[in-house]
């Protein structure tokens, strides 16, 4: 009897064993492909104001397809806005409008779920447009009420903020986008009373200097910004006037110049702008004429020439555009159908086709960002 027992409880240690084994293998085997790399899909995380939430999604790479991650959306302050997602994939920030604050996401690396980690940061006030420079240091915050910018540190292991000192920098009134340069070295704010960009150059420590030449004269009803990949020059879409201004970008000071022949015209009240990983097209999302323009940039002058088969017609009014990290797709954000649509990059062209994937909301959409 103890001989028959003692190998029954030798064949259950070794089925536990081997159970064990394999929980093991494939742990290690999903941590080896996270949710936010390129081996099979990406993340998505998009703010709902009126619902007070952030809704994430897979995305799978070969298909461009949205899944909505389990749990979403999940929680934030009130009426989130802006968002930021960090480099290694680890946290996210979501700027909370009315609460003046700002959430931190601590993201799951498995299934890319989200968990708030408390205490919120106190922002300026309304904070409407959030970046984060390339290795994950620093973060910066455009407040529109308070016309400022709040800069933080971040504390690489855990995200959380710290308000560097000097902070929050002024700015003009109505700041309506925020672009950081890829090197980090420079900051340009858009705005849309001046129909100007506002240029800072960004000491090591996040602190901002305004530049010497700033601001830098749009075209009327600048909403949007956009600087290639190999910041070398910078898009200025103009709402009001149906046109985009192009401007050679000072790799030394940052200073921004117009260059000959802009600025060129677009579709219909353009408000969105992006180009596509290797710095080659640029695109425009006109919520006006409800499509999305496509163009070749000369890599030389910057000028950018439309493709033939453009422009590439939407069923949303694009209000935001988003470049996929793999250059693969270009996602447009709808200003009133709650959607996102998604659409396929041609590499050799450069020319968009809608692959039919989309994302919906059953409420307005806030913002978009896609980890790496």
């Amino acid at each position: 009897m103890e001989k028959r027992q003692h190998e029954s409880d030798s064949s259950s240690a070794r089925s536990l064993s081997a159970s064990t084994r394999l929980l093991i293998f494939f742990s290690l085997l999903l941590s080896l492909f996270p949710i936010g790399c390129s081996s099979g899909s990406h993340t998505a995380y998009i703010t709902v104001p009126e619902e007070n939430g952030v809704s994430a999604y897979r995305i799978k790479n070969s298909t461009g397809a949205f899944t909505q991650i389990v749990g979403s959306p999940y929680l934030a302050g009130n009426s989130p806005g802006p968002l930021a997602v960090s480099p290694s994939n680890q946290f996210v920030w979501v700027g909370n409008r009315v609460d003046n604050t700002i959430s931190l996401f601590k993201i799951d690396g498995i299934n890319g779920s989200l968990t708030e980690v408390f205490p919120r940061t106190t922002a300026g006030l309304s904070p409407f447009a959030m970046v984060v420079n390339s290795s994950g240091s620093l973060l910066f915050v455009a407040n529109e009420v308070s016309a400022n910018i709040s800069v933080y540190s971040i504390n690489s292991g855990t995200g959380v903020l710290t308000a560097i000192s000097g902070s929050p920098f002024s700015t003009f009134p109505n700041p309506v986008q925020m672009v950081l340069s890829p090197s980090g070295k420079f900051l340009y704010v858009v705005n849309n009373t001046l129909d100007a960009v506002f240029g800072y150059a960004v000491a090591s420590s996040g602190s901002l200097t305004p530049m010497t030449a700033s601001p830098f004269t749009a075209g009327v009803g600048a909403s949007s910004m956009a600087v290639d990949p190999n910041e070398k020059f910078a898009y200025v879409v103009n709402a009001t006037d149906n046109t985009v201004s192009i401007f050679s970008l000072d790799s030394s000071t940052g200073a921004l110049t117009e260059v000959s022949g802009s600025p060129f015209a677009t579709g219909t009240t353009p408000l969105a702008v992006t180009t596509d990983t290797t710095g080659a097209y640029l695109y425009v999302g006109n919520e006006g004429s409800n499509n999305i323009s496509e163009f070749s940039i000369d890599s030389t002058t910057g000028f950018a020439t439309e493709l033939t088969d453009q422009p590439t017609t939407t069923t949303t009014t694009p209000v935001q555009l988003v470049t996929d990290p793999d250059g693969t797709y270009i996602y447009a954000v709808s200003g009133t159908t709650r959607t996102v649509s998604g659409f396929t990059v041609d590499t050799t062209t450069g020319a968009l086709t809608d692959n039919g994937q989309t994302a919906s909301s059953a409420v307005s959409i806030g913002s978009m960002v896609v980890t790496k």
